[in-house]
């Protein structure tokens, strides 16, 4: 075993703040049945975690090591994730009167999307678990990254899809080597497949926010928008939103720093985007209410935000409220 430079200390109920020991695989919190969060130690991860000491590291986002999961350096699985493009987009700005508006790049990772992130710290920590099988259900690119990062890890990959999920992201599963599952109906009912699966074959459930790991991937946007804004954060932060995971992350990213002394208290407006035909948390958050109610009927081009009911909806829902942030949705012709 390498050990890596992880903080990495111990887990947290979202809801309660009840914490459990990371020495076994976890998903939702025992009691709450709600998402648990990684905590670290972060007087630890102030020696060595310093803006000076990441000059020297690898590019991508394992750079990152003291505020990841992962604590043995060979159980890390990479395909070279993170350090996307942090571009200013001068003509939107001045259509926008905006004076700097910046785009996270994110298609600049493999697979295509900020899944990579996720899914590359979910698997690596599986890794380190010895775990043999995982399942997700997926209506779009976290089914690819899924089925990429398993495969390098030789982990078997068990993905449940809506039947009209993209064929593009169908292919790329099944290119990868996993077992691909068409379900009947939305992700909603991929994912109740998906929890059947895992229950009869013992497979670990890698759903959006019911285990600890894809949002620390995830955080690591966060952290590079930080570094490549020299220890700044954004004034705004609009995210498309679907599972949420994103979302909380960044914001776990910015806290976290904030710990670390690396960045001020002042946090970003976070945005939430959704579309119309399916937008659960705008929803919630105009009627201030703290726990979405399932959205009934979804329908949107974007395979990926359309997702009924997000698991973590009360985090985000204190996310905006405590960054004075907002949410709203846009329709189809607009995205």
């Amino acid at each position: 075993m390498t050990k890596t430079l992880s903080g990495f200390e111990f887990l947290e109920c979202s809801l309660s703040g009840e914490k459990y020991p990371i020495n076994k695989p976890m998903r939702l919190s025992p009691n709450s049945e709600k998402p648990l969060l990684a905590r670290y130690d972060f007087e630890k991860i102030s020696k060595s975690f310093t803006p000076k000491n990441l000059l020297d590291r690898r590019s991508d986002m394992w750079r990152y090591e003291e505020l990841l999961p992962v604590l043995d350096d060979e159980k890390i699985i990479s395909l070279g994730e993170g350090n996307t493009p942090f571009m200013k987009m001068n003509n939107l700005s001045k259509k926008l009167s905006i004076k700097n508006f910046f785009v996270k790049d994110e298609s600049n990772n493999p697979t295509g999307s900020f899944k990579a992130r996720g899914l590359s710290a979910a698997i690596s920590k599986a890794n380190e678990y010895g775990i043999k099988g995982i399942v997700m259900p997926s209506a779009g690119n976290a089914a690819g990254a899924m089925s990429a990062y398993a495969a390098k890890a030789n982990i078997e990959a068990n993905v449940f899809m809506p039947k009209d999920a993209p064929l593009a992201n169908k292919m790329e599963c099944v290119a990868f080597g996993a077992n691909v599952n068409l379900v009947d109906g939305f992700i909603s009912d991929a994912g109740k497949a998906s929890a059947v699966a895992a229950e009869k074959y013992g497979y670990f459930d890698v759903s959006t926010l019911k285990e600890p790991y894809r949002v620390e991937g995830k955080k690591t946007m966060g952290l590079e928008i930080a570094e490549q804004m020299n220890w700044e954060v954004p004034d705004v932060i609009i995210y498309p939103t679907g599972g949420g995971t994103g979302i909380v992350g960044i914001w776990k990213a910015f806290e976290e720093l904030e710990k670390l002394s690396l960045v001020s208290s002042k946090k970003p407006k976070m945005v939430v985007v959704q579309a119309e035909g399916c937008s659960p948390l705008v929803d919630a958050y105009e009627k201030n209410e703290k726990f979405a109610k399932p959205f009934e009927n979804p329908k949107t081009l974007a395979a990926g935000m359309r997702v009924p009911l997000a698991v973590g909806d009360f985090i985000i829902y204190d996310i905006l409220h405590k960054s004075k942030g907002t949410a709203i949705r846009i329709n189809d012709d607009e995205m």
